[in-house]
C-alpha cells in the first residue's frame, strides 16, 4: 500500500489547488449580438452556472461598442427547475458614464440543453437591451488593455 508522509502530502496539496483556482473557467453572455457586432459582452471571470434554487456571485467586465469596458459584478441564479439563469449585474466606467454613475442590467436566458426555454429566448431587459444567449468567451475577448474608454 502506497502512503504519504504528511508533509509531502500538504506539500502536494499546496501546489494542485493553486493550478485548479486557476484553472477556473469563465462565463460570456452576448447580448445585442455582443462586443464587436453592435452589442456587448458580458464576462463573468470564473463564474459557473449554479445548483438549481441557488445563486453565484458575478464579478468581471462588460466590453460594449467598440472600445468601452466597464467593470461588472452582481449575482447570477438559476431557478429551483434548473431552466432560467437570471444574471442582475450594475457596471461601472467613470470615463464613458461620468464620476458615481452605474448601469444595470437584467439578463434572462436558459443554460444550455434547456429545451424548450420557458422564456422563448433569452434577454436583456437593463440599459444595454436586446437578445441574449450564454457564448463562448474567445481569448481576444478576454484581453484587457491598460488604457481603454
Amino acid at each position: 500500500m502506497f502512503r504519504f508522509k504528511r508533509p509531502h502530502l500538504f506539500l502536494l496539496l499546496g501546489l494542485i489547488a493553486p493550478i485548479y483556482s486557476f484553472a477556473a473557467s469563465n462565463y460570456c453572455i452576448a447580448v445585442g449580438g455582443g462586443f464587436g457586432n453592435g452589442g456587448a459582452t458580458f464576462v463573468g471571470t470564473g463564474f459557473a452556472v449554479p445548483a438549481a434554487g441557488s445563486c453565484a456571485q458575478w464579478s468581471g467586465f462588460t466590453k460594449a461598442f467598440s472600445s468601452v469596458i466597464l467593470n461588472t459584478s452582481g449575482s447570477g441564479c438559476l431557478s429551483s427547475d434548473g431552466t432560467v439563469l437570471t444574471v442582475s449585474v450594475s457596471s461601472a466606467d467613470p470615463s464613458f458614464l461620468g464620476t458615481g454613475q452605474l448601469q444595470s442590467d437584467y439578463i434572462l436566458l436558459c443554460p444550455a440543453g434547456v429545451n424548450p426555454c420557458p422564456i422563448g429566448s433569452g434577454r436583456d431587459v437593463g440599459v444595454m437591451g436586446g437578445a441574449a444567449k450564454a457564448v463562448t468567451c474567445p481569448t481576444s475577448l478576454l484581453q484587457l488593455p491598460a488604457v481603454h474608454d
